[in-house]
């Protein structure tokens, strides 16, 4: 073997160079090779070797390129380069030195300047099968470095060049033999693009068109993938940027709040020339907490963690929460007395005032038997504890479900045939009622709220419909009632002023009785999809472009005659702001920006209707702002089919295939942001195949949950409960900024009697507070809020424990506005409500105000809630989660140089969330997280862990998808399954107390004569749910998405990075050369220079 034999070999390379490296070895390789280069007849023999284990070195040494400028090592090479033009083996280790010098930004420039790109033209010629190795390496030297001299190509009119080479090459290559040279040509535009002007080169002279017309037939080719993936980021880079299609970048609906908030003016949104986005982008302001978390965002500040800030009010105001705590002060006749009270809108004062009253008003719609599921009318139906469903460990609730990607949910359900529920009751109605043809589905299917119907071209008619409807509904949907809900939505007071109501809002859902599986992702959809905007560009007349719906027109653009879809989005929790016909069954959609302000597009829940069964419609909603979603990881989007509903499925289901998420060309000017850098867009796009012709049909981004439906589920609650074993109340927690009011739910068990000693046990008992859906978008969050108020009213007997040792104080919605408006994260002021915790002001932030005195009256009167628990949804992780609070962490993660040692922290905020992981199907501690940082030191979690000293103050995670581990592995979240967490978190609240240090024997023993099991099993079961399980090891929040979101030009995940093809390169040649087995390219090729 040769004398570097021992560094170019591949065992202990690494090491071997970067210890020669650390001794000077680079300086004096370089150093040679410019004495031999010099000499009269350099010697090849040496130049080489020497040439082969330069590359190598400069791989690993960060500092070469600025090594070999020193030494004048970049201009000997070209000039060794320059005189083997036509010795391939020369010219080829010289090519392997250059590309490794144009790595470096400064030698890269300078190898420009002194006519590298020159040089390397001459070897790159059009397609031949000869040299084809020298053709490679050359293309691969400039791919490098056209990333530090791009502007020179340019200027030069290269574009052009290297757009007619990659075409004769595609062209000639018929059997891909040639694909890396292929691939390298690519690269060259690619990084010509990444400068405006190149762009703008790359436009004129036709760059659009050639890749697009040279790739299309080559998409579904695995052996092309090298190629396509580039020309696919090209494309994208150089697809002219545009405002969104809107008239403004606000918001459709404006709402005058008190206070200054920044104004945010209609600005036209115009053409401009925009520039790429030269950082990666992150999710500022999610709240999912799931993002690499930045060191420089953890609080380090020991005095900040551990410090305990005064009350931000006077106490005296505290009083007014007694109100709300008549548990601690009333005798029992007055709280039976209590009994079936309703929320009365005219009673309660705005939010500026500080007394909040009780609400009183007459009782509403009557409930009846079949609505309470869990209700102590229902015994029966409890066949066991919640508990004995958990003991032997976690078990699946519902078989998995296996359904093909682009299979119709529904034809599972249809089996049952037609008119015929899912628990196999005749809808003879129903059925009857489909076939009249006279019937308006539209008018149906989204009902006026008015009992006068005053717009309704035929009021008496349309009234009796709506009557005979609902004369049909199914009256086994557990704790809902459209009369009552009606009756709710009349009050429900929006800035729009919506007239009608959703169907499914007012019918009603019910589960599907098995989840639905995670959608397989088909390969190749998103590409698929970015050629289809490519084609939309150079091919225009192919596009309809016709605006069939919008928010911003004051003229009706529904033509009821035409072939097209009908939008509206004019209902309770409706967005959708604009909907665009591109082709005859493919819709550009934009959704609505939260009230008062231009950002926070995601969440969306809109009306369709007009469709023909079994054929495929396109949605492409293209204004949505989170740089990652879940739907590019299986999740669908949901659906719910009125004509479904009336034949007795009322059902969302997951619905929609062919679903990517990715950057588009849309953004909107930092002018319009008032920012320094503009903003980015992105497509949601999928396919739905509806179930029936001339259908109605919602789609939504989660199963909707509105606060409508809140109301009405919290009547039909109390109604439901027995008074003398349930003790449930209603007060108001305030008015909101729109008018609306916050509910304030308190559960207990009513004592047994009113007696000193009952009275004394129900007085004392520790309190626990949940609060959900301060963000509008988070419909997850109320459906595992409506499991836990379900299961705490319930007659399970671990409902009835929880309910003799705890009151309950609940804020299900914490930001009805919201909600109400469509909103995805803000409040109508254009806030983040879970941002306002620090200091909130009761005429500004009323709920987050209110929210934070209760707790502070809490504290004042020495009653902390054992645990605090704020419901979220999470966007872009898996399962269920919790976020709590520790210093310790927090220090330990930052890599503090505060010792740890000396600090005293309680960890029982681990207690729950390990709980859980043992219960909950869902849940999984992996993904758990309990470090404070400084961005959110405003949210609920930590303000209530630091102001009210609450070690226990979380946050809950629920995946909008649903599951990669547990039971539930590979099925998506459905409304069952939220809801069983939200049981199964109260559950974990229970066993915690019966863990405790301070639980007594007392409770010990009722727990063990409810739970029907000896006292010796249920301390077993404890010990069980407490040690420790099998490791779990760290879930990935996702795998690598399969396509590339945002195509940024400079990711890591790029392979043009590596060099561990070069390196390959190096090693073969060397070991052919110690074989004597030398390659031969061309004639006469000899290792001697040309004089």
């Amino acid at each position: 073997m040769g004398p570097h034999a021992p560094l170019l070999s591949p065992s202990g390379t690494d090491r071997r160079i970067r210890y020669m490296i650390s001794k000077g070895g680079s300086e004096a390789l370089l150093q040679t090779l410019v004495d031999t280069a010099r000499t009269a007849s350099p010697d090849y023999d040496v130049l080489l070797p020497l040439l082969r284990l330069l590359a190598k070195v400069g791989l690993r040494d960060k500092k070469f390129g600025q090594k070999a400028l020193e030494l004048e090592a970049l201009d000997v090479t070209l000039i060794l380069a320059r005189k083997n033009l036509s010795h391939s083996q020369n010219l080829l280790h010289c090519l392997w030195a250059l590309r490794v010098f144009a790595s470096s930004v400064t030698t890269g420039a300078m190898l420009g300047i002194n006519g590298a790109m020159e040089l390397l033209f001459k070897v790159i010629t059009p397609y031949t099968q000869k040299r084809t190795r020298i053709i490679r390496a050359a293309t691969e030297v400039l791919a490098v470095l056209l990333k530090s001299s791009n502007r020179r190509a340019v200027n030069r009119g290269y574009v052009t060049s290297l757009l007619r080479l990659h075409q004769d090459w595609h062209h000639h290559d018929s059997t891909n033999t040639y694909v890396l040279t292929r691939r390298a040509l690519l690269l060259c535009l690619r990084h010509v693009a990444n400068l405006r002007s190149g762009r703008e080169a790359f436009l004129a002279a036709q760059g659009m068109e050639i890749l697009f017309s040279t790739s299309q037939n080559c998409l579904d080719d695995r052996n092309l993938e090298p190629v396509i993936s580039i020309v696919i980021q090209i494309l994208r880079q150089c697809y002219p940027k545009s405002p969104l299609p809107l008239v403004t970048a606000s918001s459709a609906y404006a709402f005058p709040v008190p206070g200054s908030i920044p104004s945010e003016p209609p600005c036209v949104l115009t053409e401009e020339d925009f520039e790429d986005d030269a950082d990666e982008e992150v999710d500022k302001d999610s709240d999912s907490e799931d993002m690499k978390e930045q060191d420089d965002d953890l609080e380090t500040d020991v005095n900040k963690l551990s410090s305990k800030p005064g009350l931000d009010r006077p106490e005296e105001e505290l009083m007014q929460y007694e109100a709300m705590c008549l548990e601690l002060s009333c005798s029992f006749e007055e709280l039976e007395s209590k009994s079936g009270d309703d929320l009365n809108f005219e009673e309660t004062p705005d939010a500026k005032h500080y007394h909040i009253p009780t609400a009183t008003s007459p009782k509403q719609h009557c409930l009846t038997k079949d609505q309470s599921s869990w209700g102590p009318d229902r015994k029966d139906m409890v066949q066991t504890s919640l508990l004995s469903m958990v003991k032997m460990g976690r078990s699946t609730m519902h078989p998995t479900s296996k359904r093909g990607p682009g299979m119709n949910a529904y034809q599972n359900m249809q089996s049952n045939g037609l008119g015929i529920d899912s628990s196999g009751k005749d809808i003879p109605d129903s059925q009857a009622f489909l076939k009249q043809d006279a019937w308006d589905i539209d008018m149906i299917s989204c009902p006026m709220m008015s009992a006068s119907f005053s717009n309704s071209a035929r009021p008496t008619e349309t009234v009796e419909v709506i009557d005979k409807l609902l004369q049909t509904h199914p009256k086994h949907i557990p704790f809902h009632d459209p009369f009552l809900y009606m009756a709710k939505a009349r009050r429900t007071r929006s800035v729009a002023d919506f007239k009608r109501m959703a169907f499914p809002d007012l019918w009603g859902h019910r589960p599907p009785l098995s989840p639905q599986s995670v959608l397989e992702r088909k390969c190749g959809v998103q590409r698929i999809k970015i050629f289809e905007d490519v084609r939309r560009l150079i091919q225009p007349s192919d596009v309809i472009n016709k605006v069939v719906f919008s928010l911003d027109e004051p003229w009706p653009l529904q033509d009821t005659t035409s072939d097209c879809l009908r939008f509206s989005s004019k209902f309770e929790s409706g967005n959708l702001r604009k909907a665009i016909q591109v082709r005859e069954r493919e819709y550009d959609l934009l959704v609505n920006a939260d009230v008062n302000s231009s950002q926070h597009q995601q969440w969306f829940y809109f009306w369709v209707s007009g469709m023909r069964a079994g054929v495929p419609y396109r949605f492409n909603i293209i204004n949505c702002e989170k740089p990652n979603s879940q739907f590019n990881y299986g999740m669908q989007p949901t659906l719910y089919s009125v004509k479904e509903a009336l034949l007795g499925r009322p059902t969302w289901i997951r619905m929609g295939y062919e679903i990517c998420y990715y950057k588009n060309h849309y953004r909107q000017s930092a002018a319009i942001m008032g920012g320094t850098s503009e903003k980015c867009f992105y497509t949601l796009t999928f396919v739905v195949t509806f179930p029936h012709n001339e259908d109605a049909c919602y789609l939504a981004y989660h199963y909707p949950y509105t606060y409508t439906a809140l109301l009405t589920h919290l009547d039909i609650l109390e109604k439901s409960v027995n008074p003398k074993q349930v003790y449930f109340r209603q007060d108001v927690l305030c008015q909101t900024l729109g008018g609306n009011l916050c509910p304030l739910v308190t559960i207990t068990a009513t004592p047994e009697s009113n007696s000193a000693d009952h009275l004394k046990q129900f007085r004392q008992r520790p309190y626990q507070v949940i609060t959900a859906r301060v963000h509008p978008g988070e419909s997850n969050a109320s459906w595992v809020m409506k499991g836990a108020l379900e299961f705490l009213v319930s007659s399970d007997p671990v409902a009835r424990l929880l309910r003799e040792n705890f009151i309950f104080k609940i804020i299900p919605m914490l930001n009805p506005d919201g909600v109400i408006n469509g909103n995805h994260r803000c409040s109508l002021r254009g806030e983040d409500l879970n941002r306002q915790w620090l200091s909130p002001r009761a005429h500004l932030q009323p709920t987050i105000y209110h929210a934070k005195g209760l707790l502070h009256y809490l504290r004042s009167v020495g009653r902390s809630p054992g645990v605090f628990c704020d419901f979220h949804g999470h966007s872009q992780k898996k399962n269920v989660f919790l976020y709590g609070c520790s210093i310790k962490e927090t220090l330990w993660q930052a890599e503090s140089s505060v010792g740890t040692s000396t600090l005293l922290e309680d960890v029982g905020y681990r207690t729950l969330p390990k709980l859980l992981d043992k219960l909950a199907p869902a849940f999984t501690m992996s993904s758990c997280s309990f470090l404070v940082e400084k961005s959110r030191a405003s949210t609920a979690r930590v303000v209530v862990w630091r102001e009210m000293g609450v070690s226990r103050s979380y946050t809950m995670e629920s995946s909008y998808c649903g599951c990669n581990q547990g039971p539930y592995q590979g099925l998506q979240f459905g409304t069952s399954e939220l809801e069983e967490m939200g049981a199964v978190f109260c559950l974990g609240l229970l066993i915690l107390e019966l863990k405790s240090v301070g639980c007594s024997h007392q409770l010990l023993t009722r727990a063990a004569t409810l739970l029907d099991v000896d006292e010796e099993a249920l301390d077993h079961h404890l010990q069980r749910c407490s040690s420790s399980s099998s490791v779990t090891s760290e879930l990935d929040d996702e795998p690598p998405c399969m396509e590339e979101i945002d195509y940024s030009t400079d990711s890591s995940a790029d392979p043009e990075g590596s060099f561990s093809e070069l390196d390959r390169q190096i090693q073969e040649c060397a070991f052919h050369e110690d074989e004597g087995g030398e390659e031969e390219e061309g004639p006469g090729q000899g290792r001697k220079a040309i004089p």
